[in-house]
């Protein structure tokens, strides 16, 4: 009869871990000795890794890093609130970066000018009386009031007078595209602005030399969209179907990883001297290819289009407001156009260029006992389709500054034309502030843009009219911003999940640099010491 097995022996038989532990049968004392000093070493190394692990997870809560995390649907202000902080934390970098937004800001200009053109052209008024949006075909215009409308009647001398920024648009665009990115090692060479005379302005992605695609610039699918929208304009005049009336109704994105700026740095538009007998410097000025030669000779005829009281009067039917979008340098177009024109802080603090993806900044901020602290900021694209990036950002934030452009309460997303600006936002907060892992994170709200909201409402557009739960109240700043204040305020405390946090509230307008560097300010110190009590330094 068989001998019963022992009860460790049948766990072994079924557990392998069991049994690849267990001692070798027939195992000799000399082969045991040097079994029990093999596990031993390897006990001891095991325990030194999880010793490791825990001072490292140790240093890293005690650390006083601070991450920040910049959310809001597009065009709120993220990226403008970005450039505040590099303003007044890394002046130098943001200084050497400015003329590389020369390209940028004759980007910004050239489309306002274009959407003009197109919004005044006798072929809009036109195509504008039916418009299908999202398969529905909405009157935007009545027929009596085409029959009415004003007429530019220089409008066939703007269109021939500036018909060289047609081009120039599309030779802009290519140009941020930035070819020669794929050799990251090498310095950049001058840019030759004349290879973007020619070319398909479609072009998307640029193949390297290392097989991987360089960096690119995106024009998504023309879509049509409502005269609402800030980031759209009509059709092209005559219904052109070239390159350009495709791409100038959606906006230019530029990919996070490519580094536009290098070929338009300080170091690559200067040259000096022009020979070895003058200490007068060669820029880009003399370079014949530049676009600022087809702008300048083209300033004339748009300040005109843009002082034309016609041209003003016809906006004003249409309801479009372009001083009201990002990028908006119509007010400055002889100090922009001029030769020999460097951007300031503000230009590049008012520029407009979208950028997809999730663009990290690191810095270093003292706080009150002058220690330095680094910090990074995370600014994430506030697109609907990509709001999908914010969520593994949320883990280890130490605070979010959430903008909600309280002046867009008349506009419309530029990507879903039947959902309003303002709703939007203030679902997106609703959501951030209800999220369970955001519920030991400090959250900064800034109601932004209130310089465009108290303009808004001087010129007669009334906030009941597209919200109508505010009613019959008075339909002044005061009083409406008083409103968007309590309201958002009143979302945090119902739908938080941690009604005890660090919140604040600030009425902002990001462009404004003194203003917003004393709001900085408060909110730096604030998010330090929030940071330092958690981990127990103070």
């Amino acid at each position: 009869m068989a001998r019963p097995l022992e009860p460790n022996r049948r766990r072994s038989l079924s557990d392998p871990l069991a049994a690849a532990l267990m001692p070798p049968p027939n195992e000799s004392a000399a082969d045991r000795e040097r079994r029990l000093e093999a596990e031993s070493e390897a006990k001891r190394v095991s325990d030194g890794i999880d010793e490791m692990l825990r001072a490292e997870k140790k240093e890293k809560r005690t650390k006083p890093e601070i991450k920040v995390l910049i959310l809001g649907q597009s065009e709120s202000g993220k990226s403008t609130t970005l450039k505040q902080f590099q303003l007044m934390h890394a002046t130098a970098a943001f200084h050497a970066d400015r003329i590389a937004w020369r390209a940028v800001i004759y980007l910004n200009l050239v489309r306002s000018v274009r959407r003009i053109l197109d919004a005044v052209s006798p072929e809009s008024d036109e195509a504008e009386d039916q418009e299908t949006v999202s398969g529905r075909t909405i009157s935007f215009t009545s027929q009596s009031s085409v029959i009415s409308a004003t007429r530019v009647l220089k409008y066939p001398q703007y269109r021939h007078a500036l018909e060289p920024l047609r081009e120039l648009e599309e030779r802009l665009i290519r140009m941020l595209s930035s070819p020669n990115e794929d050799e990251p090692t090498h310095t950049a060479p001058r840019p030759d602005w004349s290879i973007y005379a020619n070319g398909n302005s479609n072009t998307q992605v640029t193949v390297g030399k290392n097989g991987r695609p360089a960096p690119f610039i995106t024009i998504p699918p023309s879509r049509t969209s409502s005269p609402l929208s800030p980031s759209t304009s009509l059709p092209s005049p005559g219904g052109s179907s070239n390159s350009s009336s495709k791409s100038k109704n959606v906006e230019v994105s530029v990919h996070h990883t490519s580094n536009w700026k290098k070929a338009f740095s300080l170091g690559n538009r200067i040259k000096s001297p022009k020979s070895a007998h003058t200490n007068e410097i060669e820029g880009w000025w003399d370079d014949p290819s530049d676009p600022v030669h087809v702008l300048n000779s083209c300033a004339q005829p748009m300040l005109a289009l843009w002082k034309d009281p016609s041209v003003k009067q016809r906006l004003r039917e249409k309801r479009i407001r372009v001083e009201e979008g990002s990028g908006f340098f119509l007010d400055e177009i002889s100090r922009i156009t001029a030769l020999r024109y460097f951007p300031s802080d503000q230009d590049v603090l008012k520029a407009r260029l979208k950028t997809t993806g999730v663009v990290e900044h690191s810095f270093s901020i003292a706080d009150s006992q002058r220690r330095l602290i680094p910090w990074k900021i995370y600014d994430v694209g506030g697109a609907r389709n990509q709001r999908h990036a914010w969520a593994p950002y949320f883990e280890d934030v130490n605070a979010i500054i959430f903008l909600a452009p309280i002046s867009a309460f008349d506009q419309v997303l530029a990507e879903d034309p039947e959902v309003n600006r303002l709703e939007d936002s203030v679902l997106l907060w609703k959501s951030v502030v209800s999220n369970k892992l955001l519920a030991h994170v400090s959250i900064i709200l800034f109601l932004n843009k209130v310089d465009l909201l108290q303009a808004k409402l001087k010129s007669g557009v009334r906030l009941s009219h597209h919200m109508p739960r505010y009613g019959d109240r008075p339909n002044d700043y005061e009083n409406v911003s008083s409103y968007f204040y309590n309201k958002f305020g009143s979302i945090h405390q119902t739908f938080s999940s941690n009604k005890e946090r660090e919140f604040k509230i600030h009425l902002t307008s990001v462009t404004d640099t003194r203003r917003t560097a004393t709001i900085i300010q408060n909110v730096r110190d604030i998010i330090i010491t929030v940071n330092l009590k958690n981990i127990h330094l103070m």
